[in-house]
């Protein structure tokens, strides 16, 4: 018979293993992928050369009639609202 006094004896064995360096190729995919997109945003929303900038649009539209005329006088009317404003 066993004697019951006596606990078991168990071995536990803990292994622990550092690389530490697992994450570096990681964030370095990551910070590439930022600025390729840094750049193409940069290119599609603020890349405007200076050609391209204008102040003034003009636009012409033949054929209107009383149409075209209606809107200069709408456009005038609100023209001189704004100026009235302003003062």
């Amino acid at each position: 018979m066993a004697d019951r006094g006596t606990p078991p004896n168990y071995n536990n064995t803990t292994t622990t293993t550092g690389g530490g360096g697992g994450n570096a190729g990681l964030a370095f995919v990551v910070g590439i992928l930022v600025v390729v997109v840094a750049v193409i945003a940069w290119i599609v929303f603020g890349g405007d050369t200076p050609e391209e900038q204008s102040g003034d649009v003009n636009v012409t539209i033949e054929g209107a009639g009383e149409a075209a005329e209606a809107v200069e006088g709408a456009a005038e009317a609100v023209e001189g609202a704004a100026e009235s404003a302003a003062e």
